[in-house]
């Protein structure tokens, strides 16, 4: 099985009444993206118009990894934010919460691993990994 191609990784928040600043502060870390609802808001930097948030968010990115690296990316999302698990079972508990995992496969059976102390991390916070897998239609032509 070959290593998966590229990687991308971000934390995120959402919730109805998520207030941007409070997490901001509860995390030690601005997010790449924080919004409430309602407010309007440039979703991706190359994006050509605005939209406004149906729900409030906080999204942290790291920078995509090829060849991919979604343990090490999960790591340096965490690890320099607040290590009060106290604080991040409150938040899980009041926001949708999870860590957004894009995997970009260049080949149909392409693979990566997670180590158990990086699975401690994220489950000891009360996130959930939520997987997105881009294949290549071309590859098994």
């Amino acid at each position: 099985m070959a290593r998966l191609s590229e990687s991308a990784a971000s934390l995120r928040f959402f919730g109805d009444d998520l207030d941007p600043d409070e997490l901001t502060r509860l995390l030690g870390s601005a997010p790449s993206v924080g919004v409430r609802k309602g407010e309007i808001f440039r979703y991706h930097r190359a994006a050509r118009r605005d939209v406004k948030a149906g729900t409030g968010s906080w999204r942290l990115h790291v920078e995509r990894r090829n060849p991919g690296d979604l343990d090490g990316q999960i790591v340096e999302l965490l690890s320099p934010l607040c290590q009060d698990l106290a604080v991040w079972r409150d938040l899980s508990a009041r926001f949708e919460a999870d860590i957004f995992c894009g995997l970009f496969l260049e080949k149909s059976n392409e693979g990566i691993d997670l180590r158990p102390e990086t699975l401690t991390m994220v489950g000891s916070r009360g996130l959930v990994l939520d997987f997105d897998i881009y294949g290549n239609p071309e590859s098994d032509e």
